[in-house]
């Protein structure tokens, strides 16, 4: 498209050359300048720019044309492998740009993949069935130095210290409350509620020998110490001991939809164990690519269906 003063609106030399090769075409500057929408002083001028450059006429003026000189016979076949290079490169940008292409790598800790990141991710393979989308599953300190490598698009993680996550862009998702899942007839199985101090002498199944690490985190910040009994990191196994009766565990708003059958899930108190800050964490000073900014804005969504 021309410019308002109706100079060709090219950026570098590759717009010399679209221009270059329609008055190859049509051998003649008015006719270049007419099919291009730009006056004919502004053809002339580019033509004159490219030959400075190459250091050698182009085209021969006519009394009523041009015709390719020598020096632009031989330069029209580069050129026009110029411009089918860069069609390609705008038909692939507009793909990307489209969601037509692409590729999404996600990351996220255990317990949002049991609603949050399926329902997200089936709402975006609906919609984007092109974008190639790959998951890793782990700790959050690990997706977020996976994000600050450059190895994540973007990562759901989970926080109980309060703050947002540092290292990266955090968006806040929702705040999950807390449930102490305990076997089919345990005394405390038809409470509407519970306080820590109540629990204090079950045995607690825990993600890891170190309680501080895991969803007992900020409980520890007010003074209670669980009595330690099997340690757990996976979901389906800490379900599995407390049903057989050896223990009880915590278990996040995220995750009580897929609990088993013959577990009962009581609320906790907020003042014992308050809510846990869900965040999707992109990476610190850089724009999400089309495909992240599009799973970003389901996610979202999802997040608010869920907490509502």
């Amino acid at each position: 498209m021309p410019t308002p003063h109706g100079s060709p609106c090219s950026h570098g030399s590759h717009g010399l050359y679209e221009v270059f090769l329609r008055v190859a075409r049509l051998a003649s500057f008015t006719a270049a300048a007419r099919s291009l929408g730009y006056t004919q002083s502004a053809v002339s001028r580019q033509i004159q720019t490219l030959e400075d450059e190459w250091g050698t006429p182009l085209f021969d003026r006519l009394p009523r044309g041009v015709r390719l000189t020598e020096a632009g016979r031989i330069l029209l076949p580069h050129a026009e492998a110029v411009g089918e290079r860069l069609r390609a490169a705008r038909a692939e940008l507009d793909a990307l740009r489209t969601l037509g292409t692409g590729r999404l790598r996600i990351g996220a800790f255990a317990t949002a993949d049991a609603a949050l990141l399926p329902r997200t991710l089936a709402a975006f393979r609906a919609r984007h069935p092109a974008v190639e989308v790959t998951r890793t599953e782990g700790l959050s300190a690990r997706h977020l130095a996976l994000l600050a490598a450059g190895d994540l698009d973007l990562a759901v993680v989970a926080d109980t210290s309060g703050e947002p996550p540092q290292g990266c862009t955090p968006h806040h998702l929702l705040d999950e409350r807390m449930y102490v899942a305990l076997p089919r007839g345990h005394r405390f199985a038809d409470r509407a509620a519970l306080r820590l101090a109540e629990l204090a002498d079950e045995e607690w199944i825990t993600g890891g020998a170190r309680p501080e690490d895991t969803l007992m985190r900020s409980a520890l910040a007010r003074g209670f110490r669980p009595r330690a009994g099997l340690f757990a990191a996976d979901w389906i196994a800490k379900q599995g001991f407390v049903a057989a009766g050896l223990g009880v565990t915590l278990v996040p708003e995220l995750a009580a939809s897929s609990a088993r059958a013959d577990l009962v899930l009581v609320p906790l108190h907020p003042d014992d164990t308050p809510r846990r800050q869900v965040y999707a964490a992109t990476p610190h000073g850089t724009s999400p690519s089309p495909a992240a900014a599009a799973f970003l804005a389901l996610l979202k969504e999802t997040a608010a269906g869920l907490a509502s």
